[in-house]
């Protein structure tokens, strides 16, 4: 064996526990032969005639000077009875008490490596969607907007993790520890299901459904998004890690926890090729409009593009003023004319905020305000007398920014 492969099994041995590897043996066929508490447990994998096909000991007392070279040994031997090497048999073990969640991004490139950007793209993306699906899971009817319940937070902060990279291609695995099992009492049957397994199994089977309505739209699926785990959030993380040129196809599969019973979702692997990431921001609009129908709002922000359109009678401008949003930062759309265009132009030119109200929609894959639109000039006029600077005029032309 090269000095390599053990120093393999060594960190490994430095990420588990003895007693998730207990655990996943008793998930396995292996039979305990003899326990000394708190000391050291023999295993037994039997042959199909009911022999022994393979025997360790795995050691419990952590406080052994010679523990971690005996637990190093155990782990060793079970990759080679499985012919795995060290991050295998780590995957393995680790997914007896956790969902594991893996994302891979079919690149057009060779070496399998992605561009920085791209992978805070997508680990930003990931955390959007767990978020979601843990919304939905906690509460079927929250509107996804504001504060969410605790323990999507405790969920967030203490139950995923994100995992080691596999070989093959790029890949995002992302771990949910799912925990002791609850029960009612001293032996009693498990009767609740943990709420990160039902986070798993809410995001599942809404990426599942997305994939479903992209091919096979059914309107009546959102009249109960909730139901099948979708939610706007969930699909909006779908489009921020499909955004890469260089992206063929985003492949999404699950790997349920073995001591745990398997759930009816995720069952194979979800692709999403490049005609389904097309059609997701159609998808993320409906149900944008079912989450958020229109209403009247009123923002305050910078305005950070001013796109201008001359006309015999007036002039109009497309202004997008970038406002925090009911606690989310969002580019609205606003189209202007005459003095209010002005006023638009004057605070982009002085980098001072601006306010304006309307009936806020998302429509055209962005946030609009439309109806009977209203500025709010005064901050505006305060700011321009004590700066002594002039309003334009109201005919003038500012320069087009995009």
């Amino acid at each position: 064996m090269s000095t390599s492969t053990r120093d393999g099994y060594r960190e490994v041995a430095d990420l588990l526990t003895p007693s998730a590897v207990s655990q996943y043996l008793a998930t396995q066929r292996w039979i305990l032969e003899t326990s000394q508490p708190d000391v050291r447990e023999i295993w037994r994998l039997p042959d199909d005639a009911g022999g022994s096909r393979a025997r360790i000991m795995l050691p419990l007392a952590s406080d052994f000077v010679d523990f971690q070279q005996r637990f190093t040994d155990a782990l060793l031997a079970l990759g080679k009875i499985y012919g795995s090497d060290p991050s295998q048999l780590q995957e393995r073990i680790a997914s007896t008490r956790a969902d594991l969640f893996f994302v891979r991004l079919d690149q057009t490139v060779l070496d399998g490596t992605i561009p920085f950007r791209q992978a805070e793209a997508t680990l930003e993306a990931l955390y959007k969607m767990l978020k979601a699906a843990a919304t939905t899971a906690a509460d079927p009817y929250h509107s996804h907007l504001g504060r969410r319940p605790t323990k999507v937070n405790e969920f967030l902060d203490d139950d995923v993790r994100l995992g080691h990279t596999k070989k093959g291609s790029f890949v995002f695995t992302v771990v949910t520890r799912l925990g002791d099992p609850e029960h009612e009492g001293p032996g009693q049957e498990r009767i609740t299901q943990g709420f990160p397994r039902k986070v798993m199994e809410t995001l599942a089977r809404g990426l599942e459904t997305t994939r479903g309505l992209v091919e096979h739209w059914d309107p009546h699926v959102l009249d109960a998004a909730s139901d099948f785990g979708l939610s706007a959030g969930l699909v909006e993380s779908l489009e921020d890690m499909t955004q890469s040129q260089g992206l063929r196809a985003l492949d999404l599969s699950f790997q349920w926890a073995a001591a745990e019973e398997r759930p009816q979702v995720g069952d194979s692997a979800i692709v999403l090729g490049r005609d389904v990431i097309a059609a997701l921001p159609t998808v993320r609009e409906r149900l944008v409009r079912r989450e958020e129908p229109p209403r009247q709002e009123t923002i305050n922000g910078l305005v950070s593009s001013l796109h201008q359109e001359v006309s015999e009678d007036d002039e109009t401008a497309e202004v997008i003023v970038k406002a925090d949003v009911r606690g989310r930062v969002r580019n609205v759309h606003v189209t202007l004319t005459g003095e209010d265009h002005q006023w638009a132009i004057v605070a982009y030119q002085l980098k001072l905020p601006f306010t304006v109200t309307g009936d806020l929609v998302f429509e055209r894959r962005a946030w609009w305000l439309v109806g009977d639109v209203e500025v709010d000039p005064s901050f505006l006029v305060h700011a321009t007398r004590n700066r002594q600077t002039p309003v334009p005029e109201q005919r003038s032309r500012p320069r087009s920014s995009e």
